[in-house]
């Protein structure tokens, strides 16, 4: 076995037992509802807040025959990204789409739903209030039922939250204590709640401004490794993320109690829940102190986090006031961006699931957003990508390849080494290392372009897996969604004929390939036949399996990774060939096929 075949075989090898084990092993799952698992029924809020001086209470119920939060009246939320309800029974941002989102493909299917008001199906809101503390009890502040009051500038109308008209609520207690909360929204994702006291009671109080966001029971999730979907948050530089199922283990807190992790943000953080697409989290204005929670309450089946500002002293007559932004909407990169930068959310960028080849799909994914809109077409960005990468790599794949063609040269001399050396290894070894001295040849080069390959066909897939500039993309033709496989199927003739193609579900999906994955065996098999078939028949069966086996592994994965992993076989058969030429070998690659299907039909005599 020559030591460049011994090279392309390691190489191809690593990249496919990698690549085979990451799909085996960690497939995306199909997550269900459990149609035996009961319905949450729940109509209050779960939030389990803390007074300033440490005393425990959780508020829950619509007690004392407070409206229903889902017959209350309501605020409408209209914008050019957004369409929602504010409910007035606890103020609660409780309902909100995304008009700009969709389901589906199909133009007609629903908007994608973001937050759900508690007793329908997956309760997700937002809501705000105050923690009382020294001689206020929760009966003093507005909680969980608290029927607020809006205050209408314009009687002749329904008052309507947009970026032009911010609403306010008011509510007062039985002590004189005056709570107001205007909110304002941009013409993203982003809300702005202030919460203001008036103190006419007479006496100094004590309180602490908070929010707190809630999903009632385990949200469904994607369930594929590589994706981050549960909390996410930020406190003074540090990122941390926990999954949805390890909430319930989060160590006990002394003032929180069981389930709760509980951190101080000296002045930059923000914390909330991320899905794969979407998100909602709450912000206090940069440069606030403030606790972040993330806790599990076992009792309702509640996820939930917190962002509680410090402890206010308002003295009688005075006004107190605080501020904390909430962003509730796509993650979108530049959006998310304009944010971070425009806006002072530090590391906010960093609440898209980047991963730990951070430091290749985010320029990656800078590249191919900018590519984007310059082309128009994220099918054509990603080609247009795959050319610059390669332009990146050509130093090292032309030493690869010259080195290469310089083996080829050096074949009659190795073969002569070898019959001089006979068995003895050790002199055999000696004589290659001392030809490939002298001759300037590096018999490992000819695999690193393709080791390179690997962590950015992971980076690429990362980024066409996690960002939303991917979803419902399309490149041409019947290729709609780049961030969804191939939909067309060789066992129904690509169309042709009158049955749909297999379900993802089935077990024949696999055998489903569509035009890219075969296209993709195609250039495999073509970039082999720039060398001759290995004389080993192991090595030779091995070279005409591999495109084969890479099409049907490839074949479920989104159309983007595919035409990247086409483009890219492409880009490097020619390279090859004509850096070979140009160093005076010249691969034969017609004779290379012939020669593949003489040796076929002559196994197939004997």
């Amino acid at each position: 076995m020559d030591d460049q075949n011994k090279n392309l075989i390691l190489a191809t090898a690593l990249s496919f037992l990698v690549i085979l084990g990451w799909f085996l092993l960690f497939p995306p799952e199909q997550q269900a509802q459990d149609p035996s698992e009961p319905e949450i029924q729940s109509a209050e809020t779960s939030e389990a807040v803390r007074a300033p001086d440490g005393s425990a209470a959780e508020t829950s119920g619509t007690a004392g025959g407070a409206t229903p939060v889902a017959d209350a009246p309501r605020i409408a939320i209209d914008t050019p990204s957004l369409e929602g309800s504010i409910s007035l029974v606890g103020g609660r941002i409780d309902t909100l789409e995304l008009k700009t989102y969709r389901e589906t493909l199909d133009p007609d299917s629903p908007p994608v739903r973001l937050l759900s008001p508690a007793g329908g199906d997956d309760p997700y809101y937002a809501m705000f209030g105050w923690a009382p503390g020294g001689s206020l009890d929760f009966a003093d502040v507005p909680g969980a039922d608290t029927e607020w009051q809006v205050v209408q500038e314009n009687a002749d109308s329904d008052p309507v939250l947009t970026p032009a008209s911010p609403v306010t609520l008011t509510w007062e207690n039985a002590d004189g204590l005056v709570f107001r909360r205007q909110i304002s929204i941009d013409e993203d994702y982003m809300f702005r709640v202030t919460q203001e006291v008036d103190n006419t009671s007479g006496e100094t109080i004590r309180l602490a401004p908070y929010g707190v966001v809630v999903r009632e029971g385990e949200p469904q999730t994607t369930g594929f490794f590589i994706l981050h979907e549960g909390v996410v948050r930020m406190s003074d530089g540090e990122l941390q993320e926990v999954d949805y199922d390890d909430m319930p283990e989060l160590e006990a807190d002394d003032r929180w109690g069981p389930s709760a992790d509980v951190t101080s943000v000296a002045e930059n953080g923000w914390v909330g829940f991320t899905d794969k697409y979407w998100m909602t989290t709450l912000i206090p204005e940069p440069g606030q102190s403030f606790t972040s929670v993330v806790q599990y309450v076992a009792a309702r089946d509640v996820y939930q986090t917190e962002a509680r500002l410090p402890t206010m002293d308002v003295a009688a007559g005075e006004t107190a006031a605080t501020t904390t932004l909430m962003f509730a909407g796509a993650k979108e990169w530049e959006t998310i961006r304009h944010y971070q930068n425009d806006t002072g959310i530090a590391g906010f960028v960093d609440s898209i699931d980047w991963g730990m080849f951070f430091f290749l799909t985010k320029p990656i994914f800078a590249i191919l957003h900018w590519l984007n809109g310059f082309l128009g077409n994220m099918g054509w960005s990603i080609i247009t990508l795959t050319l610059m990468i390669k332009a990146i790599l050509f130093p090292l794949a032309y030493k690869s390849y010259v080195s290469m063609a310089k083996m080829k040269e050096l074949q009659p001399e190795m073969e002569k080494i070898k019959e001089r050396s006979g068995d003895d290894r050790m002199k055999l070894q000696q004589e290659m290392m001392a030809l490939y001295k002298k001759e300037k040849v590096n018999p490992a080069s000819g695999c690193l372009p393709l080791l390179l390959q690997i962590p950015i066909f992971f980076s690429l897939y990362k980024v066409i897996f996690v960002t939303i500039e991917l979803r419902h993309a399309p490149w041409i033709g019947w290729i709609r969604d780049l961030s969804a496989p191939d939909p067309t199927s060789v066992l129904n003739l690509f169309g042709l004929l009158p049955y749909a193609a297999p379900s993802p579900e089935s077990f024949l999906a696999i055998l489903s390939l569509g035009v890219l994955p075969i296209l993709l065996g195609v250039s495999m098999w073509l970039q082999q036949k720039l060398n001759p078939a290995p004389q080993d028949p192991t090595q030779a069966m091995v070279f005409a399996w591999m495109p084969w086996v890479f099409m049907f592994m490839l074949g479920r994965f989104a159309s983007g990774l595919v035409l990247y992993w086409i483009a890219n076989n492409t880009i490097t058969f020619s390279q090859q060939y004509l850096i070979m030429r140009s160093q005076g070998y010249k691969p034969d690659v017609f004779g290379n096929i012939r020669r593949s299907f003489s040796r076929k039909k002559k196994a197939e005599k004997e």
